[in-house]
């Protein structure tokens, strides 16, 4: 989604844990190999899968490291927002294995619907405990971009939409080259409603249509609504930043 809210892009970080990031990261890490192998023994997938899987979280894990600067742990809201992480690299790690996909769709649905729920739940422990962040917010909407690319890749890669359903998941990343071009697209928006209901949607639409019984025809108006209700408020955000840039 666009450049984080005015809302969120406060300097308070989360209360320091027992634990210092990098052995949550490492904790993550044992989680999503530990996960990995059990995917692929109940559902006999490639054994790629994990592998997969493993260097999605390597490459997170790496930018948490490099970003998050209090090395004394990332709070509650932040390690909900990891244990997302940690499902979406095993949604990622599906995609090197289409036929897995498509043999077993509700198991995967399952962990799409586990990454949606955790994501309402770590702003909520955010709000609890006072511990909003300009990292937290960034962290989580940057996974949001990511798991909606994974579920547009599943759609993809079943077969249900044509490579143009990649228009949602890439828009945000063109967002962000564009604003490395033009400095007003990177000022902060104000908070959203609108912007929010429509990140829900894209998710909700792409997992209605990994499921078996909508055929391509279903999947495919509802990523088309998904695809136009992104569009359309990508256009109000930039026609807001254009209005009052400096």
């Amino acid at each position: 989604m666009p450049p984080v809210s005015r809302q969120h892009s406060d300097k308070r970080r989360p209360p320091a844990g027992p634990l210092s990031t990098l052995s949550e990261l490492l904790a993550g890490l044992a989680s999503v190999l530990v996960l990995g192998v059990l995917l692929t023994l109940w559902l006999q997938a490639s054994r790629w899968v994990p592998s997969l899987a493993t260097l999605v979280y390597l490459a997170m894990a790496g930018l948490i490291q490099h970003a998050w600067p209090d090395r004394r742990g990332l709070g509650w809201a932040n390690r909900l927002t990891l244990l997302r992480g940690v499902v979406v690299a095993l949604l990622a790690g599906a995609l090197v294995d289409p036929a897995l996909l498509a043999r077993h769709p509700w198991p995967l649905a399952g962990l799409a619907l586990l990454a949606l729920l955790l994501d309402g739940a770590d702003g909520w422990v955010a709000r609890r405990t006072g511990s909003a962040s300009a990292f937290g917010a960034r962290f989580d909407m940057e996974l949001d971009a990511f798991f909606i690319l994974v579920l547009c890749l599943a759609l993809l890669s079943l077969g249900k939409v044509g490579p143009w359903v990649l228009g949602i998941g890439l828009m945000r990343y063109g967002f962000v080259l564009a604003g490395h071009r033009h400095a007003w697209l990177r000022a902060p928006l104000p908070e959203s409603r609108r912007r929010k209901a429509v990140c829900v949607w894209q998710v909700v639409a792409l997992m209605l249509g990994l499921l078996p019984p909508l055929g391509a025809q279903v999947a495919g108006w509802l990523a088309a609504t998904a695809l136009v209700g992104l569009a359309g408020s990508f256009a109000v955000d930039v026609r807001w930043l254009w209005r009052n840039r400096k």
